[in-house]
């Protein structure tokens, strides 16, 4: 039995392709301060010139960037509001990682640590930390590679059109054996998953109805056993 808890949807009425706008909606359904917000611009307004070069975001969404990708990352923030330290599963263009480091940029001690393989996309990853001045570290390599090792407290695991959720969970399970709590954005296909996953893992998910809306989830777990 998988818990649902429901939350409200984003208005359904379509918006017109306007940035102004986008970014309006966005800040509606997921409230930051004027510092935050102004670390989002510089980081969206980067990953826009990068987006040329490198594929960073699927290119249908480029004019929904800050409701898609930016407010869908920070409705994380909600569902661990004490956390400081998080690491993100393969950050790719840094959603949800660099959003949740750019409004965690006020509190004292807050670190998100990035893990992604891709070089050039690493390399995004730092430049986007460089020029919000959000704190993050990103760790170019495999996430078996690094998830062991990253010491200290964690507090939250999360990932975002990663893998499947059977393999987001084996990822996670060092760090929420370790006391983190996994928060992975996932689609219209939670369900099946979370059917797949029982297959291997002993699980107690919390499902949270996205607020961007559509037929997104995040799937909360707080502990991971083997089968």
């Amino acid at each position: 039995m998988f818990h649902v808890k429901q939350r409200p949807k984003a208005r359904s009425a379509q918006r017109p392709s306007v940035v102004s706008s986008d970014k309006a909606e966005a800040l509606r359904l997921t409230p930051v301060s004027r510092e935050t917000e102004s670390r989002l611009d510089r980081y969206i307004d980067l990953l826009g010139r990068w987006q040329a070069k490198t594929n960073l975001v699927a290119p249908s969404t480029l004019p929904h960037l800050w409701t898609r990708h930016a407010s869908d990352s920070l409705q994380l923030l909600a569902l661990a509001p004490h956390a400081k330290t998080w690491v993100d599963l393969g950050s790719g263009g840094g959603f949800p990682g660099v959003v949740l480091a750019c409004a965690l940029a006020e509190k004292a001690g807050a670190t998100v640590h990035l893990i992604e393989r891709n070089a050039k996309k690493a390399a995004f990853l730092r430049e986007a930390l460089r020029i919000t001045s959000a704190p993050g570290i990103v760790h170019a390599t495999g996430i078996e590679d690094i998830v062991d090792s990253i010491e200290g407290p964690i507090d939250c695991v999360t990932a975002r059109a990663l893998a499947p959720l059977h393999q987001l969970i084996g990822f996670a399970e060092p760090l929420v054996k370790r006391g983190a709590k996994a928060l992975f954005l996932k689609g219209q296909d939670v369900e099946a998953e979370l059917t797949e996953a029982t297959k291997y893992w002993n699980i107690k998910p919390l499902l949270h109805s996205s607020l961007t809306g559509g037929q997104g989830w995040i799937v909360e777990l707080d502990q991971i056993e083997r089968r």
